[in-house]
């Protein structure tokens, strides 16, 4: 499950700081990523983890980020954007978490957002160099957009 060049029918998890740049309409997405964006909207393709809606609320109340509206509308809106939703967080994604094999650090997020990917059988789109790095390690797929 190596880091894919492509993204064709896979089903999406975007990692907290994609989603955040998607919504704000950030410019440093690939033709390509707003391409598989575009048509997987139709699709119910993209999904949002839990801690991703948790992680943004500590990110304004801790003032490290500022949205254009509530923190709560924001997210309700970006929820309701075509082809959005909430991936689970079962026990076992809680679990597998902890479990997680190779090299990855302690985020809880991260290792949340991989473990969610996993079995949900998503790419994890990220940016994130670390995350990308454990991509190489074969146990879920990710893509990076930028």
């Amino acid at each position: 499950m190596p880091i894919v060049d492509k993204i064709l029918k896979h089903k999406l998890l975007l990692d907290t700081h994609i989603w955040i740049w998607l919504m704000n309409e950030n410019p440093v997405f690939s033709d390509s990523f707003y391409t598989a964006i575009d048509r997987l909207s139709s699709q119910d393709g993209i999904l949002i983890s839990p801690i991703s809606i948790w992680e943004i609320g500590m990110l304004v109340e801790k003032k490290r980020i500022t949205l254009e509206m509530d923190c709560m509308d924001w997210i309700q809106k970006s929820l309701s954007a075509p082809g959005v939703s909430i991936a689970p967080l079962t026990p076992r994604i809680a679990i597998q978490s902890c479990r997680l094999p190779g090299n990855i650090h302690g985020d809880p997020a991260d290792r949340i957002l991989l473990a969610t990917a996993h079995e949900e059988n998503a790419v994890l789109v990220t940016c994130d160099e670390i995350l990308l790095k454990y991509g190489k390690e074969n146990f879920v797929f990710l893509y990076n957009p930028c």
